[in-house]
């Protein structure tokens, strides 16, 4: 029998979400739904992957909570921040993500859920226009109200633990400068002189979970916990760290794509890959500015699976295009597009279409559910600062630049990763190569 490295999982552990939306409506509800045995958590690697532990005759195939100790799904109790009032139940219904018959037998636990303020700044999210947002003398005073809410969210819930996950609109882009960002104290620095252009609000959160013992996912593609700062931050206080970016549809699709196209040596001139989306994310992205961040995020994934350097007769000179446009028809139902130009034998050309109509908050809700659980465990078992096996949910996973660490994006490379994770906090062997 493996000796777990992981403390057991007591107690409930409290899961407050930045942004009530789309992706979290989906995601609290699904949860709630499942609770009461009326939906199955599709899609969770959490709740169905097994993963074998052992070999030869000591060979055994397990869920995760046979390996580890997690938390029921009973023992979660949800808080979350927005910038619009609306309650848990009215945001699910004005999603028009879940049919009616699938958010109406948990109304009253959704309606429970209140939204706290927002710690917000317009210029970060130019398309929203929430007046649930508080009011703050500077980022540092925003810092201090965002752990407040955070102490009195487990003073009344008495939960034992807390993740808080990022499933908020992209910011727009904040590029990592070390004046501000390189040290906890250059940080703490510009949040008290109200430096509004280099520290964002998902900062302010940030910091203020990991002062107060919190693990933090950031679920979109901002620099938030992509710095030395949060890094530094991360482990002083010994708290695991993970982002960035939910890999739901086409990031998804191009991460286990592209591996079969290098595996089989074909050389590749193009990947052109378009996006039509319409709900509040879709929304937020139509602005030039926070769209370049998610095009850095999406942009990432490629050049580190298919590497020019390593085979310049088939990736010396591809073209990588990312685009995505702001369709309201489609709601939450986005369609992705990826038109790829490969060549073969003697640079015959072909070509590859794919087209993914899927639906984001269905794919990013069990990521969430999935992320904060692991991420807990990442806590119960002593790890801190950047959980890299969690990149197999993230589109641009953090790693560390300055120092020049390419990052894991090939998606069988990253189950590895989760798979010996799990296997080293369940005291067995991690004893997968990654190749």
């Amino acid at each position: 029998m493996a000796t777990p490295k992981a403390k057991p999982a007591t107690g409930k552990l409290g899961i407050m979400v930045v942004g009530l939306g789309a992706v979290s409506t989906t995601f609290i509800t699904g949860v709630m739904m499942t609770r009461k045995g009326l939906a199955k958590p599709v899609g969770s690697m959490t709740q169905y992957d097994k993963i074998r532990v052992g070999r030869g005759a000591d060979k055994k195939y397990l869920k995760y909570n046979e390996i580890v100790s997690m938390p029921s799904l009973d023992d979660i109790v949800f808080a979350a921040w927005d910038v619009y009032p609306a309650n848990a139940y009215e945001s699910a219904v004005n999603a028009q993500v879940l049919k009616e018959k699938d958010i109406e037998p948990v109304k009253d636990e959704l309606l429970a859920i209140k939204p706290l303020k927002a710690a917000f700044d317009k210029n970060y999210a130019k398309r929203l226009d929430g007046d649930n947002v508080k009011q703050c003398k500077d980022r540092w005073d925003m810092a201090e109200q965002i752990r407040a809410d955070i102490r009195n969210f487990k003073a009344e819930t008495g939960v034992e633990r807390v993740v808080v996950l990022w499933a908020a609109s992209t910011e727009i882009f904040v590029a990592p400068d070390m004046k501000y960002h390189g040290t906890v104290a250059a940080l703490e620095a510009a949040m008290k002189a109200n430096d509004v252009d280099h520290i964002a609000p998902s900062m302010c959160y940030a910091y203020a979970a990991l002062m107060e013992d919190c693990p933090f996912v950031m679920g979109a593609p901002n620099t938030t916990v992509d710095i030395p700062a949060m890094w530094e931050l991360a482990e002083e206080k010994k708290l695991p760290i993970a982002g960035k970016d939910f890999k739901t549809g086409q990031t998804l699709v191009k991460s286990g794509f592209a591996p079969i196209i290098g595996t089989r040596m074909l050389g590749l001139n193009g990947w052109f890959s378009t996006n039509i989306l319409g709900n509040r994310d879709g929304l937020v992205l139509d602005e030039p500015a926070n769209f370049r961040t998610k095009e850095v995020s999406k942009l990432s994934t490629l050049e580190s699976i298919l590497v020019p350097e390593e085979q310049p007769d088939l990736y010396s000179d591809y073209y990588h295009k990312v685009r995505i446009n702001y369709y309201p028809p489609r709601d939450d139902n986005k369609e992705g597009w990826d038109n790829i130009d490969i060549f073969g034998w003697m640079g015959y050309p072909m070509q590859i279409k794919i087209n993914f109509l899927c639906r984001d908050s269905i794919l990013a809700a069990p990521l969430c559910l999935d992320l904060c659980l692991l991420i807990d465990l990442a806590h119960r078992a002593g790890l801190w600062g950047t959980q890299r096996f969690l990149s197999f949910f993230l589109k641009s996973p953090q790693h560390d630049y300055l120092n020049d660490e390419v990052p894991v994006n090939h998606l069988f490379q990253q189950y590895v990763m989760l798979k010996n994770a799990i296997r080293e906090m369940g005291g067995y062997e991690a004893d997968e190569e990654i190749d």
